[in-house]
């Protein structure tokens, strides 16, 4: 882990002064690509939310990547975990200003949201994973799957049925791993491929406004006494 908080490239849907107090939905995009790709969702998703789209750490051809893929060489557990300690590096630096933490995450992006989650599971609202994948821990103390699987925290998990990009054996990962430790929303997307769909974005709304937005109001009324 960076020994200075990460500093890293953000793009806001709201102004620095219009933030406070509003829940916070930090966006992970994909290998290869950048902060601009996944702010096209804003206009789909619950507009309560602050949306902070951030660039990952590493230039690689025409984008960033989070960390090596990891089919490659030089891919290791200990890659993710830096990179994902990083990212809760910044994140405390921000989530104070806020009223809850979501993470939303495509395809890599998605192995980053749920890599944080695994690393402080109490401090997240939720996760929403769009056409991606969870990393197998080897074992690495970073990930506690066990505070994890006791809170059960809410996961949207979406993906196409023409999707060959994410590979099977990480699409059965995934599938085990979100069974075991997460109050998971499974959708599979007849005929979409490796990409997000209006039918995904309508299911993330409502996902959103169910076990963030709403769940929120139950808590604020339950800790208002009656008058």
């Amino acid at each position: 882990m960076s020994q200075t908080p990460w500093n890293p490239v953000v793009l806001w849907s709201r102004p620095e002064a219009a933030r406070a107090g509003t829940p916070l939905l930090v966006m992970f995009h994909g290998y290869l690509s950048n902060e601009q790709d996944l702010m096209g969702l804003a206009p789909l998703l619950p507009q309560e939310f602050t949306l902070a789209s951030v660039r990952a750490p590493q230039p690689l051809g025409p984008g960033h990547t989070w960390f090596p893929l990891m089919h490659e060489p030089d891919f290791s557990v200990e890659k993710v975990t830096a990179s994902v300690g990083d990212v809760w590096a910044w994140l405390d630096t921000v989530k104070g200003n806020h009223s809850s933490v979501t993470l939303l995450g495509f395809s890599m992006g998605m192995a980053v949201a749920t890599s944080a989650l695994r690393h402080r599971p109490a401090e997240v609202a939720a996760v929403v994973g769009l056409s991606g994948f969870v990393i197998p821990s080897g074992g690495n103390p970073f990930f506690d799957d066990e505070a994890t699987k006791a809170l059960r925290p809410p996961v949207f998990w979406g993906r196409g049925d023409a999707d060959f990009v994410i590979t099977p054996d990480k699409v059965a990962f995934t599938h085990q791993w979100l069974d075991g430790h997460a109050s998971a929303t499974k959708a599979e997307y007849p005929g979409m491929q490796h990409n997000i769909n209006q039918e995904e974005m309508e299911d993330v709304r409502s996902f959103l406004r169910e076990h963030v937005l709403g769940r929120a109001q139950v808590l604020d009324g339950a800790a208002t006494p009656d008058s």
